[in-house]
């Protein structure tokens, strides 16, 4: 399911607020980078990096990184894909845009720790509730900004 996020970019007053809300809640000071999912991940989480004053570090399709780096390989409905990410250390905040199955974010929260991080929040822009009853480290859920029931 796709959802188009540029008109809230071409506003940088509702792209900044949508910043502030993807981050409401979370401790901040529990938190060392700002890791980003290929590719809207990556405009929402280097964005809240540069906010936060937080480093970035991206969670790329195969093939994107040079080494040394952690590979996740995941099932989608449509087939398989794998993730890759730099090895590191630190809690990270995890951002994405859209959460819908949940297949690529327990894949980049799987990833994350594989590479030597800890995962700290997640947090997406639009939560497509209807498709998924996501949550992570045992009944923790996503914060999202938009929810799409039906």
């Amino acid at each position: 399911m796709f959802r188009d996020i540029t008109p809230l970019l071409e506003s940088n007053v509702n792209f900044n607020e949508a910043l502030d809300a993807m981050i409401k809640g979370v401790d901040m000071k529990k938190v060392d980078l700002i890791a980003g999912i290929e590719s809207r991940g990556f405009i929402l989480g280097a964005a809240l990096a540069i906010k936060t004053g937080k480093g970035f570090v991206p969670i790329r399709k195969k093939g994107k990184l040079p080494p040394p780096f952690e590979s996740h390989s995941y099932k989608l409905e449509y087939g398989e894909d794998t993730i890759e990410m730099k090895k590191g250390k630190g809690r990270v905040l995890l951002i994405d845009d859209v959460l819908a199955t949940g297949g690529t974010l327990a894949a980049a929260i799987a990833l994350s720790e594989k590479a030597g991080y800890g995962v700290n929040d997640v947090s997406v822009l639009i939560d497509l509730k209807y498709l998924n009853d996501f949550k992570w480290g045992g009944a923790r859920r996503v914060r999202s900004v938009i929810q799409y029931t039906k």
